[in-house]
């Protein structure tokens, strides 16, 4: 059997120093879980979880970011290994909320964290509240993970490059019959005072150690943010006050916070910026990458000798694919997988478990039968042999090529049309789309769930995304 080649991405540093421990390629050299099983010495409980979450990371798409990221280093792209699909241990995972096929982001994070599915729009809440209404709703509030990782000694860690207001970077420490509610302006009238905190608000008054991501919006009055009341709302300067912690607004603001205290970075007003929209217009150079908040979050959350636990959203994934971006949403991808093999080179998986998943899929497609080595982003290209002119992109019934990505619905969608025009590729492109919606949207199949370190040998079969807190629970060996 021939080897699978190593990875070698290229960390982001800039701003940020990695520290000594700098990752070699070579993740086929970790141990891996089923090795720690059959040693007697190996320790049985975690000291350390990490629950990386690809928001609408689906397996169509990790295939395309696998074939992208080797596409980038020269190479075909099939063949190629993403860091985490070296994990021994992979179960797939269910992913509907107690009241749709096809599930949001609040109810599936909410499931990961508490332990129970719930329905679309509810954080922290149980099936038997009711969305937008906040009378009663806290009688249904649902344990939080990271709430019990604080009580029991642990060090608590949030990375995102959505807002950290956004759904699954609060399902970790909120709250709400809404997850729209990220400030007290969004409340609606009708619904203030009845006993619900914006999500903001349960940020900053939450336990943590470490919470890295965007939305600043939300924490500041009128006069710069999204607060009602006092035009001067500073909810940060609040926390720091209360924590003694230090507010982070760009990446070498964080790299000089102190690693002794809490850090709150808020890198952008709303969600950070696209990945590839870094590379090609420079904007958001300030902010971090989602490698070197992971990287900041490690150095930090494992000074504590009791442990941490750590949950790391790629939240732009999902966002590129609702716009009909394949390019940006696999860059996304690709800048995640160098947070994990990050991760992976910088724990000790004798002590640290690694959990890779995602929330749920999208109506994305990879189709058309292009030959090997086919530019993921561009047109179908037929092998060779399969028709007399292999070198022009195969036309579909309509006589126009089309794309190997492609999405069921969406902002592309050709429906309607007279005539279907020649696709648009390469990594700016919106792909055309079957349906025409203005938001492509989730997709209801399962998603996969990639785990390495102590209690890995738990993710096998097919499992209701809500096990996923028993797997950490129990790795952590809690009763």
């Amino acid at each position: 059997m021939t080897s699978k080649p190593a990875i070698a991405f290229l960390l982001a540093s800039a701003s940020l120093s990695l520290g000594a421990c700098a990752y070699t390629g070579q993740p086929q050299s970790t141990p891996r879980a089923a090795d720690l099983a059959m040693d007697e010495t190996a320790p049985t409980r975690a000291k350390n979880v990490i629950l990386f979450i690809g928001d609408g990371m689906g397996v169509s798409t990790v295939t395309a970011a696998r074939i992208y990221a080797g596409q980038k280093q020269g190479m075909s792209g099939e063949e190629h290994v993403l860091p985490f699909e070296t994990f021994d241990n992979v179960a797939l995972v269910k992913t509907y909320n107690t009241n749709a096929q096809v599930p949001d982001s609040a109810g599936t994070a909410t499931a990961m964290h508490s332990g129970e599915k719930t329905r679309i729009g509810l954080l922290g809440l149980g099936p038997d509240a009711v969305r937008g209404e906040c009378a009663g709703a806290m009688e249904h509030a649902l344990p939080l993970l990271g709430e019990e990782a604080k009580e029991r000694g642990l060090a608590l860690g949030i990375v995102s490059t959505a807002r950290l207001t956004h759904a699954t970077p609060a399902s970790v420490y909120a709250r709400s019959p809404d997850r729209n509610w990220e400030a007290d302006a969004a409340i609606p009238e009708d619904q203030q005072g009845l006993g619900c905190t914006d999500i903001a608000t349960q940020l900053v008054e939450a336990d943590f150690d470490l919470a890295l991501g965007g939305g600043s919006v939300s924490f500041f009055g009128s006069a710069l943010g999204g607060r009602r009341g006092e035009e001067d709302a500073n909810l940060p300067a609040n926390w720091a006050g209360r924590s003694g912690g230090t507010i982070a607004r760009t990446a070498d603001e964080l790299a000089a916070a102190p690693m002794d205290r809490p850090v709150l970075g808020l890198f952008s007003p709303s969600h950070m910026t696209y990945t590839a929209a870094r590379a090609q217009d420079g904007v958001g150079q300030d902010e971090p990458t989602l490698t070197q908040m992971t990287s900041q979050a490690i150095a930090r959350l494992s000074q504590d000798p009791d442990g941490y636990y750590l949950m790391v959203e790629s939240g732009r994934i999902d966002h590129a694919h609702h716009a009909g971006q394949a390019g940006f949403a696999l860059e996304e991808t690709v800048e995640f997988a160098r947070a994990i093999e990050y991760a992976i080179a910088n724990t000790d998986p004798d002590e640290t478990l690694i959990l890779v998943t995602a929330d749920h899929s999208h109506v994305f497609t990879i189709a058309g039968y292009p030959r090997r080595g086919n530019d993921i982003l561009g047109l179908v290209v037929p092998p060779e042999g399969a028709t007399d002119n292999t070198e022009e992109p195969t036309p579909a019934a309509d006589g126009v090529p089309y794309t190997t990505l492609g999405y069921a619905n969406g902002p592309g969608a050709i429906a309607g049309m007279m005539e279907r025009p020649v696709p648009e590729t390469g990594v700016t492109a919106t792909q055309q789309a079957a349906i025409p919606l203005g938001s492509e949207t989730h997709a209801g199949e399962d998603v996969a769930l990639y785990a390495q370190g102590p209690g890995a040998d738990a993710a096998r079969g097919v499992i209701e995304q809500d096990v996923i807190y028993d797997i950490i629970r129990d790795a952590y060996g809690w009763e």
